[in-house]
C-alpha cells in the first residue's frame, strides 16, 4: 500500500520569489513529447505521480500514484519518497527521507529522469541541457546515435585522407531480451546505464562512446590499429563478465558480443561502410557463441 503524503509545514525560511522562479525540473527521459518540459519549482510542495491529484502527472507504470515530494527548504528544495513501489532516486543514490536537491542532480522517478537546474542563469542552463538532449543519451549518459554518425564522418575523412589508423568497435548485451522479461525494464534500464559506466572507464578522452540504439552501443577508436582495438575490446569484455550487475538484491548475469573493424585496406571506407563492418562482425562473434570478439 502506498504512502498518503504528510500535511506539509511550512520550513522557517523560504526561497525568495526570484530563486522560486528559477529553479525548475526538466523531463530528458524517456524521449517521446514529454523531452524537455519544464516544471518551475515554486514556495509550494509538488506532488509527482500517477495519480490525477498530483502537481507533475507522469503517466508511467514505473511510477507510483502519490511517488515523491518536492518541498522548498532554507537551501533550495528537497525530495522525499512517499513510499513508492520502484523508489526514488537522486544521481542514481536512493532517497531515504528527504534528500537535498543540488544543481545539475538527476531525479529519477521509478522509469523516468529529470534535471534539476538552479543555477544562477537557470534560462541558459535550460537551453545547454535541450541542446545536451539532441546529442546525449539521457539514460546511459553516453553520446547518442545522431552525434556517433557525425563524429565518425569526421573521423573516417580525416584517417582516409592523412592515412591514419581508425577503429570502430560495435558491442551489444547477450541475451538483453532475458534480462528484461525476468528483471523488467527498470532492471533492463539498469543494466544499461550499469555496462555505460563500466565501459566509460576504457575510454579516453579522445575516443568516442555511444548508444547507437536499443542495447547496442559503439566505441569509436582514434588513432587505433586493428590489434590495438581488439586489445581494448577484449580488456572491455573481460571487465563487463566481471562485473556484478546487481539490481534489487539479484545478480544480474550479464556479458557483451563485440565486432571490430578498422579502416585498413586499400579501398577508403565511409562511415555507413565502416559501421557495417563492425556490425556484421558483432553477429558474427553471436553466432559464435557470444561473449567474445570478433574482428
Amino acid at each position: 500500500m502506498e504512502k498518503v503524503a504528510e500535511t506539509w509545514v511550512a520550513p522557517p525560511k523560504r526561497p525568495t520569489s526570484s530563486s522560486s522562479r528559477q529553479t525548475c525540473l526538466v523531463h530528458i527521459y524517456p524521449t517521446g513529447m514529454a523531452i524537455g518540459a519544464r516544471y518551475t519549482l515554486s514556495d509550494k510542495p509538488l506532488l509527482m505521480g500517477r495519480g490525477e491529484e498530483s502537481d507533475i502527472r507522469i503517466p508511467e507504470n514505473s511510477v507510483s500514484r502519490k511517488h515523491a515530494l518536492i518541498e522548498p527548504s532554507a537551501d533550495g528544495f528537497t525530495v522525499k519518497d512517499l513510499g513508492s513501489t520502484n523508489g526514488t532516486f537522486v544521481n542514481d543514490t536512493p532517497t531515504n527521507g528527504p534528500r537535498s536537491l543540488h544543481d545539475g542532480d538527476y531525479l529519477r522517478i521509478g522509469n523516468c529522469i529529470y534535471r534539476y537546474l538552479a543555477g544562477g542563469n537557470v534560462e541558459a542552463e535550460y537551453h545547454e541541457e535541450i541542446y545536451r538532449l539532441t546529442i546525449i543519451d539521457a539514460l546511459t549518459q553516453t553520446h547518442n546515435q545522431r552525434y556517433l554518425l557525425e563524429f565518425l564522418d569526421r573521423e573516417v575523412v580525416r584517417s582516409n585522407r592523412h592515412d591514419r589508423p581508425l577503429s570502430l568497435v560495435m558491442f551489444d548485451i547477450d541475451w538483453f531480451k532475458k534480462i528484461n522479461d525476468e528483471f523488467g525494464h527498470l532492471g533492463g534500464d539498469f543494466a544499461l546505464r550499469e555496462l555505460a559506466n563500466v565501459v566509460r572507464h576504457s575510454v579516453r578522452r579522445e575516443d568516442l562512446f555511444a548508444r547507437y540504439g536499443g542495447e547496442e552501443f559503439a566505441l569509436v577508436l582514434v588513432e587505433t590499429d586493428k590489434q590495438q582495438a581488439l586489445e581494448v575490446a577484449e580488456r572491455i569484455r573481460a571487465s563487463v563478465e566481471q562485473h556484478k550487475f546487481t539490481f534489487d538484491q539479484q545478480l544480474i548475469r550479464l556479458t557483451i558480443s563485440l565486432g571490430v573493424a578498422d579502416c585498413s585496406g586499400p579501398t577508403a571506407l565511409t562511415a555507413s561502410e565502416l559501421i557495417k563492418a563492425a556490425d556484421e562482425r558483432l553477429y558474427q562473434a553471436k553466432r559464435a557463441g557470444r561473449n567474445r570478439v570478433v574482428s
